[in-house]
């Protein structure tokens, strides 16, 4: 019996849902490790993340996007997984690509949440 793992995900932005074009990205872990010697690490804190395109609609709420300094980013992979980034806020430089009619957006955030 076959499972899905990859296709459609969605994302919504202070409930407003985004048409996706491609891939949704977020990190698994609050941390980076690294070993100092066997058995021994380092941590280094790492800023909680979602990468989207997203499709540039003629409804794209785009002042909500660009002023946003506070909003909850909901994303649901395709295999059911949800990721909750909150605190959340445009990082970058958004820029729209009239040749697929599509903009970038990476949102950081305090925390992001599995569920």
């Amino acid at each position: 019996m076959g499972q899905r793992v990859a296709g459609i995900c969605y994302v919504k932005v202070d409930g407003a849902q985004l048409t996706i074009a491609g891939s949704c990205e977020a990190r698994l872990m609050d941390v980076k490790r690294e070993s100092v010697v066997p058995g021994f690490f380092k941590e280094e804190q790492l800023t909680p993340y979602i990468k989207c395109k997203a499709v540039h609609t003629p409804d794209f709420p785009l002042k909500k996007l660009v002023e946003g300094t506070d909003m909850t980013v909901v994303c649901e992979f395709s295999n059911g997984k949800v990721y909750v980034l909150s605190a959340a806020y445009l990082v970058d430089e958004p820029v729209a690509s009239g040749d697929d009619g599509t903009i970038d957006l990476q949102f950081d955030g305090l925390k992001g949440v599995w569920q």
